[in-house]
């Protein structure tokens, strides 16, 4: 469970106070390579993975809108790093859109994770029962629920079409996954009344990728949104002043500046206490802080050495969500599926260090890249990331996806070792005595230290000789050389804790619409059969099987470490305890559940 710091000194007094005054004596850690520190002397509270639950019984009672004392007024000004354009339409809408719009919530989905009961549960949907063998879903939808802009009420009619576009979506990370899913070529799906929709994915599937579409807040969710506003006013109109479902309604935008929501009374769920929350992009940490201290901003996505001037602040407090994500680095170009044909991707280069002119793991060629790809790994100290620039709120990691309670089913040698030594041996070994050039990018998706963290991987690698290009930019302008297959670089990427690793599996499919830049055969023959799993111990089994072949091939799933998040509370909110949505934390959520203090 998440909880809130109200003394925000009294726990960060102690060797992580001494750290961060090292820290900040010594200037940016970021630019120089982190010094070792001793471990955080209290642990993180762990949050159970929602994928050690069962499936959702259908029968969960609906949930009724609490009543409210008075109609909804004032304002919260929230501080994001990146905003972009409003896009709302499922098949459209990119990174950053996607994760704001679920975090605020604008829309809303037909389940959602639920901290206490640790599974997922009915939203849009009043519950779902599921065939033994698990391949037909029959999803009973929520009757009453009001699309905004008076688009009235939502049916089956406007699921089926939401799913739809989202499958057909050429940004949307799971698009492939909805397409197998919920429209199978050797599927069937029927809606015997306007409350139903029975779907029939051909085969079974295994709950996990199932529930990451029905679950918010995720950037995997499959949001509902008005058929009737597509067809009435078309697809830029809808798709910029979307009638969804949520708490809150998008209003006035304006690109790269912000972003205005407006409560919805009467919602079905919640109706937010506040009138009107403004999104503000604001790239700057420093500006996001200043706009803090003078009371211009509530809340902002704040990095963790800011730490110190947020409880400067009169009255301000502190809300700190454990294992809140996980980090890791993507090794991009290694996409050998295809290898030959019309189909190969633009990344393919046999011209870079970790990339292997030959897919056989047997082969000579394949053992001189991954041991590039090994040196790469061993030379990061993740242990000093943790305790220095996450000041001790985190943990390292061997496997991205892998983050959370999951780590405890791996075999007790997967961990990365810190030798930056036998690293320099590696790459000697492999022919790189004097290292090479390589362009390191962060993937900037609103996690604690993303940018700086990358930085000190930048210094590392620095150090045993490589020449690293350090490329900022949004995550909007990087994404689509990511979809596109045409990065060549190494990214630093932030996702959520995993409902099982399985989870992930699907960013290392040739047909996925995203990609991790590792796509191999072993991975295509292995990833859809755990897909397909039903059998839980079967399924967990298997995601071991493919996470022992990444570990030694340094494939696919190089993690860095777990991280917390903590969120400043401004003086004029009150802390919304126990209201945080389980599932992507990078970004702040729940505020519609947020009273005036």
């Amino acid at each position: 469970m998440n909880h809130w710091l109200k003394h925000p000194k009294a726990m960060i007094l102690g060797p992580l106070a001494l750290l961060l005054a090292a820290i900040l004596a010594c200037g940016s850690s970021a630019t120089a390579t982190p010094v070792s520190a001793p471990p955080a002397t209290t642990a993180p509270t762990a949050v159970p993975a929602a994928g050690a639950t069962t499936a959702p019984d259908a029968t969960v009672a609906p949930t009724e809108a609490p009543a409210m004392a008075a109609a909804p007024s004032g304002t919260i000004n929230v501080g994001q790093k990146e905003l972009g354009p409003y896009f709302g339409n499922p098949k459209l809408a990119g990174n950053p859109q996607i994760f704001l719009n679920n975090a605020a919530p604008i829309t809303e989905t037909l389940g959602m994770y639920d901290f206490d009961s640790n599974k997922v549960v009915p939203m849009l949907a009043e519950g779902w029962d599921i065939s033994p063998d698990g391949q037909v879903w029959t999803y009973k939808i929520r009757k009453g629920v009001q699309f905004h802009k008076g688009f009235g009420e939502m049916t089956v009619e406007d699921v089926v079409f939401s799913f739809d576009q989202l499958a057909n979506s050429e940004k949307h990370p799971r698009a492939s996954n909805a397409k197998k899913i919920f429209f199978a070529e050797d599927g069937s799906q029927s809606t015997p009344d306007d409350y139903t929709w029975v779907v029939d994915s051909g085969s079974p599937f295994s709950d996990v990728p199932i529930f990451e579409l029905l679950a918010t807040p995720r950037a995997t969710m499959a949001w509902i949104v008005s058929k009737k506003q597509f067809d009435q006013e078309g697809e830029e109109e809808a798709n910029r002043n979307t009638a969804a479902t949520g708490p809150w309604s998008i209003g006035e935008w304006k690109t790269g500046e912000f972003w205005t929501l407006e409560a919805v009374e009467d919602h079905w769920r919640q109706t937010p206490t506040f009138a009107e929350m403004v999104e503000w992009e604001i790239p700057e940490e420093s500006a996001r802080v200043a706009g803090f201290k003078t009371g211009n901003l509530d809340t902002f996505v704040m990095a963790l050495d800011s730490i110190s001037e947020v409880e400067s602040v009169d009255g301000a407090l502190l809300m700190q969500v454990p294992d809140a994500g996980q980090a890791g680095l993507n090794i991009y170009g290694q996409t050998y599926v295809n290898v030959g044909t019309a189909d190969q991707w633009p990344n393919y280069n046999t011209d870079l260090p970790w990339v292997s002119p030959n897919a056989d793991t047997s082969s000579t060629e394949w053992e001189i890249a991954r041991k590039v790809r090994e040196a790469l790994s061993i030379s990061i100290d993740r242990q000093t990331i943790v305790d220095e620039l996450l000041l001790g709120f985190g943990k390292p990691l061997a496997l991205r996806d892998w983050g959370g309670p999951d780590a405890a089913r791996l075999p007790d040698d997967m961990v990365w070792e810190f030798n930056p030594d036998k690293a320099k041996t590696l790459l000697a070994d492999a022919g790189y005595p004097n290292g090479f050039s390589v362009t390191l990018t962060p993937a900037l998706r609103g996690a604690p230290s993303e940018v700086e963290a990358c930085e000190a991987i930048a210094q590392y690698w620095d150090d045993i000789g490589l020449d690293v290009t350090f490329q900022n930019v949004p995550y909007g302008t990087l994404r689509p050389t990511l979809v596109a297959r045409t990065y060549e670089g190494i990214t630093c990427h932030s996702v959520a804790i995993r409902l099982a690793p399985v989870q992930g599996f699907a960013n290392y499919l040739n047909d996925s619409v995203f990609s991790y830049g590792t796509e191999h055969p072993f991975l295509e023959e292995k990833i859809p059969v755990v897909q397909g799993t039903t059998n839980r111990a079967e399924r967990e089994a298997l995601e071991v099987e493919i996470a022992r072949w990444q570990f030694d091939n340094v494939f696919g799933e190089t993690g860095l470490y777990v991280f917390d998040n903590v969120w400043p509370v401004g003086p004029n909110l009150a802390i919304w305890d126990g209201k945080v949505k389980q599932g992507d934390l990078r970004q702040i959520n729940g505020f519609e559940y947020i009273e005036p203090r």
